[in-house]
């Protein structure tokens, strides 16, 4: 099953704080994550970079760290969910304004924008997010993982999900547990929240 972009947040099955991304590809697989010390970029691959005159929407910042919290996305909502939880705007009216200001992407299939955001600490708050053609939607994760795609998975799905580290959580949304049976990964970006949040990322050869 093709899911397109997928994003999965919440806590770990070890009980840490976590936001997991994965860009799976049939159209613009040349991809990779760059990852710096607070944010990560999805950017074409040396030799391809002529592929954002084709799409705009394939190069973005996919994750963003304000203090304790991590915000990870498909597009460049990330961006400004960052900037409106900066300045003080709650969690969930952060993704819910950002999403459905930017709407969904006016490519060749409506693709949606995803988008979750994770508070760790003590008082752990998480959401996950949709906005498509059709609808906005932002929730709250009480417990446990869910996950959500751009494709087929619209609505967010309960998930266990195995990862110790930055790295263990990247390996797992590419290809691993419930994420296994999807096709054509790209590339996957996590951070895990261990006092700060730390981030890794997948770029298979």
């Amino acid at each position: 099953m093709y899911l397109g972009r997928i994003i999965s947040a919440g806590k770990t099955e070890d009980g840490k704080p976590f936001v997991a991304y994965r860009v799976s590809s049939r159209s613009f697989p040349n991809r990779q994550v760059k990852v710096l010390e607070d944010e990560a970029a999805i950017i074409p691959k040396e030799g391809f970079e002529k592929d954002i005159f084709k799409n705009s929407y394939i190069a973005y910042d996919c994750i963003k760290t304000v203090g304790d919290i991590a915000i990870i996305s498909n597009g460049s909502q990330t961006n400004p969910i960052a900037d409106k939880i900066s300045i003080g705007m709650n969690i969930r009216d952060a993704m819910a304004y950002s999403l459905i200001t930017l709407d969904y992407e006016k490519d060749d299939y409506n693709t949606p924008r995803i988008a979750a955001v994770v508070k760790g600490g003590d008082d752990f708050e998480a959401y996950i997010g949709i906005v498509t053609d059709s609808k906005i939607l932002v929730e709250k994760i009480d417990e446990g993982a869910q996950f959500i795609s751009t494709y087929e998975k619209n609505s967010p799905e309960d998930v266990v999900y195995s990862a110790e580290t930055p790295d263990d959580a990247c390996k797992f949304i590419f290809d691993e547990g419930a994420f296994a049976e999807f096709e054509n990964p790209v590339c996957s970006v996590a951070a895990i929240f261990d006092g700060k949040w730390n981030i890794s990322g997948l770029n298979p050869e």
